[in-house]
């Protein structure tokens, strides 16, 4: 009661911090359901007066199940990300017309369970932050995933094109691509979904609901790293012979594969396995303020184990994909040129 008169005193009483369930049902206008075509339409009588009667809102006292429910709801109908937390039956419509509801394991009721989206197995209200933390963690992989699916598709496509157009074929046969495809998809999933959370990301603001999946920063990332791999793959492509000093294969019309040609291209299949390996590290970052891309990476192992099994499978299919694959055998110091570049 003390902090109740306390807080009125310090606050003007047409926008305060603390009310109790009837006053802010009398202040905020209130609910009205009607029915129609057996739906039952509820809206706010007054989306004004909700809007000005929460706005510094922070407690309400002796709150109903029916007062709970018209802060949520009108909350929701006002642009808010409502987020409730309940043990009871009472609960229930709250738990539900939130955009996430968090029900208590241990106290809750199997109504109130049913109702929410996820059960707090402690009652602790760390686990929600554990929950928050890890919810923004899991958004984050996904952003890094696409950051780097998309520059490797956008530069295998590229390429294709490329080969396409000037040479009458693409550079990558169908084994390689496919390979391309499983470090893509399958790897790159394993890889930079497994990200742990840290704290930094309860440190900063919680994104908007109007923000795009991609952000500024990633389509800079995905433009500048596509084109850096283009170049590289290009000079690769009509000047590798020359810098690798290997025979040509870009004659493709009368390429037939055997055992002593096939240098060429796969130098640069080598080359750009190699561009993906590293930019799934630049990938892990997705804000400007991150320089360093190396912090954290060896604290995710299936990071680590997944980058590993990417170079072991690449020097293991040039090295004995021969006919199969259309591939010449490298020297180590060509591979370690291949990934210098």
């Amino acid at each position: 009661t003390s902090l109740l008169n306390t807080t009125f005193k310090s606050t003007d009483i047409t926008c305060p911090i603390a009310l109790s369930g009837n006053e802010f049902r009398v202040l905020s206008g209130g609910l009205t359901s009607k029915k129609e075509q057996d739906k039952v339409i509820i809206e706010l009588n007054d989306i004004e007066k909700f809007k000005k009667t929460v706005s510094k809102l922070k407690i309400i006292a002796r709150a109903s199940p029916e007062d709970k429910f018209l802060l949520v709801f009108g909350l929701k109908k006002t642009n808010n990300i409502v987020a409730v937390t309940g043990d009871g039956t009472n609960d229930a419509p709250a738990l539900k017309t939130a955009h996430v509801g968090f029900a208590m394991g241990k106290r809750g009721t199997d109504i109130a369970k049913e109702a929410a989206d996820i059960i707090l197995l402690d009652d602790s209200f760390s686990s929600i932050i554990t929950a928050c933390k890890f919810g923004r963690n899991v958004y984050d992989c996904i952003r890094k995933f696409i950051q780097f699916q998309l520059t490797t598709n956008v530069v295998a496509v590229f390429m294709s094109l490329l080969g396409g157009i000037v040479l009458k074929d693409s550079p990558l046969n169908c084994i390689e691509m496919l390979w391309v495809n499983l470090i893509m998809d399958s790897f790159a999933s394993l890889a930079l979904a497994t990200e742990s959370p840290t704290q930094a990301l309860l440190e900063r603001k919680p994104y908007r609901r109007e923000d795009s999946l991609l952000t500024p920063m990633m389509i800079v990332n995905i433009v500048t790293q596509g084109i850096f791999q283009i170049i590289v793959l290009s000079i690769v492509l009509f000047y590798g012979d020359v810098i690798f000093n290997v025979p040509s294969d870009r004659d493709l019309t009368h390429f037939i594969w055997n055992e002593t040609n096939g240098y060429h291209f796969t130098l640069f299949f080598d080359v750009f396995v190699f561009l993906q390996v590293f930019n799934s590290i630049n990938a892990r970052k997705l804000r400007k303020s991150e320089k360093n891309v190396f912090i954290g990476i060896f604290s995710n192992y299936y990071y680590l184990i997944v980058q590993i099994f990417i170079v072991i499978g690449q020097i293991m299919i040039v090295t004995f994909g021969g006919r199969a694959v259309r591939v010449k055998r490298l020297s180590i110091i060509q591979h370690v040129q291949c990934a210098i570049i």
